[in-house]
C-alpha cells in the first residue's frame, strides 16, 4: 500500500506570531490576517483537489487541539464547502512546548537565560528550552502520528510539528529543519514526489 499523502497546513497568523513571541502550548487566537491566510489555504486546497480529481469526502481531516489550528481547520473546511467542525483532533499534532520561554521574544530569551539560549542555538534539535520539549521529542510523536495514518489526510498544525515531520520522513535533516520557515496560508503536500509547497 502506498504511503498516505498529507496536505499539511500551518495555522494562520496570531498577534504573537506578528510580535515574534514563542507560542508553544499557549492558546493564542488568529488575528485578521491569520483568518485570511486560513481561508486562502482552503482555496489552494480546493484547487489542488480539482487539479488532481480528488473528492474532499475521500480524505481524513485532523487538527492540533490548539485553538489557532482548530479555527484554521474550520476556515479551510468552510472554503471547501464542508461542515466546519467535522474533523478529528490529535494531541500529537500540538506545537512544540517552549516551557518557560513561551510568550518571550528571542531577545528576551537570550537576556533571561544566555547560557541555555546559546546551547540551544548551537544544538536546537536536541536541547529543550527550560521546562519545554526538544525537537527530537516532537519528531518521535510526529513519527508515531504518521505511522498510524491509513488514508490521505489534511492536517492543520504548527511550524514546529511541520519541521519534525520533515525530519521524520527524511525530507530535511535536523540541522536544515531547525530554522526552516514554515509559511502560513500555504499548503505543504507530503507525497510520493517528496514535499511540494503551494502558496
Amino acid at each position: 500500500m502506498p504511503a498516505p499523502t498529507i496536505y499539511y497546513i500551518r495555522h494562520g497568523e496570531t498577534e504573537w506570531n506578528a510580535d515574534g513571541r514563542l507560542q508553544g502550548a499557549q492558546d493564542i487566537p488568529l488575528n485578521d490576517l491569520g483568518r485570511k491566510q486560513a481561508a486562502n489555504a482552503g482555496r489552494i486546497l480546493a484547487d489542488l483537489f480539482a487539479r488532481d480529481g480528488r473528492s474532499e469526502q475521500s480524505l481524513a481531516f485532523v487538527a492540533s487541539p490548539l485553538g489557532r489550528a482548530r479555527l484554521t481547520m474550520e476556515l479551510v473546511r468552510g472554503a471547501l464547502k464542508l461542515p466546519p467542525d467535522d474533523y478529528a483532533v490529535d494531541d500529537r499534532l500540538r506545537e512544540i512546548g517552549y516551557g518557560d520561554w513561551e510568550g518571550s521574544t528571542l531577545r528576551q530569551m537570550q537576556s533571561s537565560d544566555p547560557e541555555v539560549f546559546a546551547k540551544r542555538q548551537a544544538e536546537k534539535w536536541t536541547v529543550p528550552p527550560p521546562g519545554g520539549e526538544s525537537y527530537a521529542s516532537v519528531q518521535i510523536r510526529m513519527s508515531d502520528w504518521y505511522r498510524q495514518l491509513t488514508a490521505d489526510t489534511v492536517a492543520v498544525a504548527h511550524g514546529g510539528t511541520a519541521r519534525a515531520l520533515m525530519v521524520a520522513l527524511g525530507i530535511e535533516t535536523p540541522a536544515s529543519a531547525a530554522d526552516l520557515t514554515i509559511e502560513q496560508g500555504a499548503v505543504y503536500v507530503f507525497g510520493d514526489d517528496g514535499l511540494q509547497k503551494y502558496s
